[in-house]
């Protein structure tokens, strides 16, 4: 807290802001409603009065003063056990304070002294110094590759670009994963209920798109998690499909393929009983659903086409 002092703002504790206000109570009111008021000792009151006009009425005199002696009590450890302990990690590798103790206590009944504690070993080594070797930490393995990133939200004229995204969903505190795709242009797309968000499954379940998809497909935007790296990077490689990778922290360039996640939540995952109790049943209904995106659902962007309406009608048949 701040308080004005001679013109300048002095930061004070909340002690010194309680005293001061006692203070202003009592220059205001007098002792007695002060005392009332606040439930002080009169001694401790008057301690306060004391210190406060002695210095001037200045408000940095009612901190209160550390209350820490100036000597304190220093540890003091037998030299020949601070020894042994730092053999003993030179030995064995930095091995901790809990795996210190048994031969710290065998160590100390041998030389016929008091043992010392676990946490007064841990203090040893921490003071003392006692570490000779720096944790190892597995490397991290970096991608091969060179992502290549877009900034921009795509703007395409023709068929053939993809988005693609996972989808967890939670119900009854249970995850629910789910992959889904997308022809941006086309906006013919595929939902699959999948068990792990791995680069396999990533894989396999591009490779059912690919499938079903009427049109060739030349370029896949993701984002980055890791299952759009390894196995499905490299189908895609094998393929010669073009991967471009959004920016972290920028979902809307994956606009696309956010908006048809939000739309296969609310018009069908969040709705079916199934998912419940069911899987195959729920699988069996997604597949049904799906079906009638694809072929059936007018779109807004579509001129209220269905995806498989506008393909026929409006991609060339040698595309």
């Amino acid at each position: 807290m701040k308080l004005m002092q001679d013109g300048l703002a002095v930061e004070i504790s909340d002690v010194a802001s309680f005293r001061i206000h006692v203070l202003n109570h009592y220059y205001k009111y007098g002792l007695t409603p002060t005392l009332d008021a606040f439930r002080i000792k009169k001694s401790t009151f008057y301690d306060w009065k004391k210190t406060y006009e002695t210095n001037g009425k200045r408000i940095i005199s009612l901190v209160p003063k550390k209350t820490r002696p100036i000597n304190v009590r220093r540890m003091e450890t037998d030299w020949r056990v601070t020894d042994f302990i730092r053999e003993m990690r030179k030995e064995h590798g930095n091995i901790g304070k809990s795996m210190l103790k048994p031969f710290v206590d065998a160590y100390a009944k041998e030389l016929g002294i008091k043992t010392l504690a676990e946490s007064t070993i841990g203090k040893v080594i921490k003071r003392r110094h006692l570490t000779f070797e720096k944790k190892v930490y597995p490397q991290k393995q970096k991608n091969k590759f060179k992502k290549l990133r877009t900034r921009k939200s795509p703007k395409v004229t023709s068929s053939g670009f993809i988005q693609m995204d996972s989808i967890v969903v939670y119900i009854n505190y249970e995850k629910h994963l789910f992959m889904s795709v997308i022809d941006i242009y086309t906006k013919f797309a595929q939902v699959t209920c999948v068990k792990n968000l791995s680069s396999a499954t990533a894989r396999e379940v591009f490779k059912e798109f690919q499938a079903a998809n009427p049109t060739p497909i030349h370029t896949i935007q993701t984002d980055n998690g890791s299952e759009f790296l390894k196995s499905f990077h490299a189908y895609l490689e094998e393929k010669k499909i073009k991967h471009q990778f959004i920016y972290p922290g920028m979902p809307k360039i994956n606009a696309f393929i956010e908006r048809f996640n939000r739309t296969i939540q609310e018009e069908f995952i969040l709705r079916s009983d199934e998912i419940y109790y069911d899987q195959v049943a729920f699988a069996k209904k997604l597949t049904e659903y799906l079906y009638w995106y694809n072929y059936k659902r007018p779109h807004a962007s579509l001129k209220y086409m269905s995806p498989m309406d506008f393909i026929e009608t409006k991609i060339p048949k040698s595309a």
